[in-house]
């Protein structure tokens, strides 16, 4: 997801598409959070690790 966000940034960023670029941070942000609650050791969505 963290990839994702990151390859929609810079296409958006690239191309002046602005929702590219704001699907981008929301789904670099939402990666963020799974990847730091699943490296606390929460279960994330069922699972115990989050990668």
């Amino acid at each position: 997801m963290i990839a994702l966000g990151i390859i929609l940034l810079i296409i958006g960023f690239l191309t002046g598409i602005s929702i590219l670029w704001t699907i981008g941070v929301i789904l670099l942000v939402v990666g963020a959070i799974l990847w730091i609650m699943g490296s606390m050791g929460h279960a994330v969505a069922g699972r115990r690790h989050y990668w």
